[in-house]
């Protein structure tokens, strides 16, 4: 029964990439229209200016955290129904670890260089493979899978914000 947890937890990544995407852009929307007097120091100093763009646009370890809680309560809420229906479990967790592959690729893509995005960059990489997989199931059953789970609610824990994934 290891594989409900990595399996959640997968479902919990994918949630948290849905929910990443609308919240990165609002609060890159609100640090752009709170920095605006930045850019005058940021032409003072060129170095500054040039990683300025960078780091605007990169998502802290706690709000990437934070989204990734809510996606993994919907993600959890989605796997419940999944199985519940009483389909092929096979297919609906391929299809619901192909979903978070794709959502936790994309939210990484906005994160910065911490901890936590190092961790979900990890994570990515393995439910991606693990939905590929003729059995997505044993798939998903892997110690790197979830080392990467335990390293991103490690880094988590440490911004603030519980997850399990």
């Amino acid at each position: 029964m290891r594989i409900f947890p990595v399996v959640l937890a997968c479902v919990a990544a994918t949630a948290l990439t849905a929910c990443g995407g609308e919240g990165t852009s609002t609060n890159a929307d609100a640090a752009a229209t709170s920095t605006a007097p930045a850019p005058s120091a940021a032409t003072a100093t060129p170095s500054a200016a040039a990683s300025s763009p960078a780091t605007a646009n990169a998502v802290g370890d706690r709000e990437l955290c934070t989204s990734a809680k809510k996606t993994s309560d919907e993600m959890r809420a989605k796997l419940v129904t999944a199985m519940q229906s009483g389909g092929d479990a096979n297919t609906q967790l391929a299809k619901i670890m192909t979903e978070l592959g794709q959502k936790v690729s994309a939210l990484t893509k906005t994160a910065g260089d911490g901890e936590a995005a190092a961790a979900l960059r990890r994570f990515s990489v393995e439910v991606t493979k693990a939905a590929a997989a003729p059995d997505p199931v044993t798939a998903a059953d892997n110690p790197a899978m979830a080392k990467a789970g335990e390293d991103f609610n490690a880094a988590c824990k440490a911004a603030g914000v519980t997850t399990v994934f």
